[in-house]
């Protein structure tokens, strides 16, 4: 195996990887949320298509890119609400709800989005360079020269896993994933923390979605997003439900949907072929076959253990059924 790869363009895949870890995370951390109060959320791809489509054309009208992502947060949480009335409220299928969302939320992004395709915002997030420490070589320009979403996401997750871990909140909010009659018996409303779980997962699958199209690829095409809303929800498998794992699972997958497109630029030798000359859709595939490689890993795991998930993932609970 031969590889010749500059300095450059290791920095400029290591940066990348950074910035497309920050987006998985962001949803992932959403659908965690979702997860841990027991709602399996399938619907982070319609989520992110919303969020992505909504602060691009916010950001048109506006020209402020944290207008723009506070009202992709707004939209995901709308949605979110919306998953949330049909399967916790009403109590219906959560799989069938969510990918509803899914398939409703791209057709309707790609419709009130088919007039702004291909416009190129004047206003996007921009780099942000922490003074010091971007001056490192290599370790600065990876870590401390990016767009503040990246810092923001860093910050979200220590809160999200000090709240999960240290605040009665937190406790409730687990308890209820793990067994809602429980939790309702002693007081908590189930209703009002699931609710409130999903529309804070479509928040942050919306402002992932902004941040899609206000810095990964500033503007709006239909299908944009493309599938990463449910690398998002396998993440969350991948990383047992925790905060913490969900970060080393994101740079994961970020080092693979930042490489993908880098290898047709790449003169790398494997086994005797040129990967440059592999069919880019090909390439394409590869952060999904990492998805269900992973998938499949995880569940031989446990075959013989107890998994993490929350015991009533996915179950819906009416109170009258206690």
């Amino acid at each position: 195996m031969s590889i010749v790869m500059s300095e450059a363009a290791l920095v400029g895949l290591f940066v990348a990887t950074v910035q497309f870890a920050t987006l998985v995370y962001l949803a992932a951390l959403g659908e965690l949320f979702a997860e841990r109060a027991g709602v399996l959320n399938l619907g982070v791809e319609g989520m992110m298509a919303m969020g992505a489509v909504s602060g691009f054309m916010v950001g048109l009208e506006t020209g402020s890119p944290w207008a723009a992502f506070a009202a992709a947060i707004v939209v995901g949480a709308l949605v979110g609400g919306l998953h949330a009335l049909i399967s916790v409220v009403l109590g219906a299928d959560q799989v069938v709800s969510g990918l509803a969302l899914t398939i409703g939320g791209v057709g309707l992004a790609a419709y009130v989005g088919r007039n702004v395709g291909g416009r190129i915002p004047e206003t996007q997030f921009t780099d942000m360079s922490i003074a010091g420490l971007a001056d490192i070589r290599w370790f600065g320009e990876i870590f401390f020269d990016q767009p503040p979403v990246v810092y923001l996401a860093v910050g979200l997750g220590l809160v999200s896993w000090f709240m999960l871990a240290r605040t009665r909140l937190g406790l409730a909010l687990r308890a209820v994933g793990e067994s809602a009659p429980t939790t309702d018996a002693v007081g908590h409303s189930v209703m009002g923390l699931r609710v409130g779980a999903v529309m804070v997962g479509g928040a942050f699958a919306g402002g992932a979605g902004s941040f899609l199209s206000l810095y990964m690829a500033p503007g709006w095409v239909e299908g944009m997003v493309a599938g990463r809303g449910w690398i998002a929800v396998a993440l969350v498998i991948f990383g047992a439900w925790h905060p913490g794992r969900l970060a080393f699972g994101a740079l994961l997958f970020g080092f693979t949907l930042a490489l993908q497109p880098r290898l047709q630029s790449f003169d790398i030798g494997l086994l005797g072929v040129q990967v440059n000359e592999i069919s880019p859709a090909l390439l394409g595939m590869m952060p999904f076959l990492l998805t269900v490689v992973v998938l499949v890993i995880i569940s031989w795991r446990y075959r013989h253990r107890p998994s993490p998930a929350p015991a009533d993932l996915g179950i819906a609970y009416r109170r009258e059924e206690r």
